[in-house]
Parts: C-alpha cells; sequence; structure tokens
C-alpha cells in the first residue's frame, strides 16, 4: 500500500516539476512573442505621427505639439502632385524643373490604401485602453540656426500593460541603464532628429 501511494506521489510531483519546467521555458517566448506583435502597432502609429509632422513642418514652417491641429491637417490639407522634367537648357542632363500637376489630400496620401485607418484615432496608443502618446514640438539652436523639432512617444508600462509586470521593470531597467528611453519614441527635443528608436 505504501509503495502504491509514494508512486502516486512520485507520479504527482514529476508532472508538476514537468509543469514547471516547461512554463518556465514558454513564459519568456510568450512575452517576447507578444510585445513584438504589440511593438508593430505602436511603431507603425509613430510612423504615422512622423509623416503627418513632415507634411505639416513643410505646410506650416514648423512642427507642432498639438494632435487635434495633426488630425485637422490631415483632414483638409493637401500635397502638390509634382512631375520633375529635364531641363530642355541643360546639356549635362542633370537640371530638372518641377511642374505641379495639381494637388491631393494629405490623407489619401498617406491612409488611402490602409483598411480600417482611422486618422481621429492617431493620438490612441494601441493596447492602452485610451492612453495617448506624449507629443512635444519646440526649436533649438543648431550653430546659430533655430532648427524645429517634435517627439512623440509612450513608455513600455503604458502599451505592456496587462503582460507579465517583472517582465516590463526588467525591460525597463535595462533600457535606462543604458541611459536610453524606456519605451518607444519618434524624433527629439535635443536633436534634429525624425529616426524613431527602433530603427
Amino acid at each position: 500500500m505504501k509503495s502504491i501511494l509514494l508512486k502516486i506521489v512520485l507520479f504527482i510531483a514529476i508532472i508538476v516539476l514537468g509543469y514547471l519546467i516547461y512554463d518556465s521555458i514558454t513564459q519568456p517566448i510568450e512575452f517576447l512573442n507578444e510585445k513584438r506583435h504589440r511593438d508593430v502597432e505602436v511603431i507603425q502609429r509613430l510612423k504615422d505621427i512622423r509623416d503627418l509632422q513632415t507634411y505639416y513642418k513643410g505646410e506650416k514652417g514648423q512642427y507642432t505639439n498639438s494632435f487635434d491641429s495633426l488630425i485637422a491637417f490631415a483632414s483638409v490639407g493637401e500635397i502638390p502632385v509634382i512631375r520633375l522634367i529635364p531641363d530642355p537648357n541643360d546639356t549635362t542632363f542633370t537640371l530638372t524643373i518641377a511642374d505641379t500637376l495639381g494637388f491631393v489630400k494629405v490623407r489619401d496620401s498617406l491612409f488611402s490604401k490602409r483598411r480600417n485607418f482611422v486618422i481621429e484615432n492617431l493620438s490612441i496608443v494601441p493596447f492602452a485602453e485610451g492612453e495617448k502618446f506624449e507629443l512635444d514640438a519646440g526649436e533649438i539652436d543648431r550653430g546659430g540656426v533655430k532648427v524645429s523639432v517634435f517627439e512623440a512617444k509612450v513608455p513600455f508600462k503604458v502599451y505592456l500593460k496587462g503582460l507579465d509586470e517583472q517582465r516590463v521593470l526588467n525591460l525597463i531597467a535595462s533600457e535606462k541603464a543604458l541611459d536610453r528611453y524606456p519605451g518607444m519614441k519618434v524624433g527629439s527635443l535635443t536633436d534634429p532628429s525624425t529616426d524613431g528608436n527602433w530603427e
């Protein structure tokens, strides 16, 4: 009787240990897979913000720190459709003449091929229950020249909410240890750059 009971206890212990080993291997993989999935969505939204900011600056001369202004610009703003033709007076074939063919709405130019894209959701962080991206803009001095800059960002703790809390904290700590922003961001308020920190 004791040997049967001992076998049952050992069998249960083996199953529990097997599960714990399996779980310790799969949890980090599941975390990384879900993080990558969320990263893709957040990065796409940040790229959309960057593209709109670029067109906005081209039209207005500086970036904006207001999502309302960006969204309004995307809805009514227009960009020229330009055809470049070679200058007939240039024998080196290096000069071109820009011929404006017309104008197209910014919204149609950037987002017409994107399914289910809603411009009004531009400021909303995916997977974050209504949280918004932080957006700021300003000017910095570079060699005596005023340069317009912007920055849009979201911390890991916002868009990775609901995932393993300790792994998120470890990710934040590792980014801070490397003196990097603990999240996703595009642009910079200290450098004239529109790069994302994932690039």
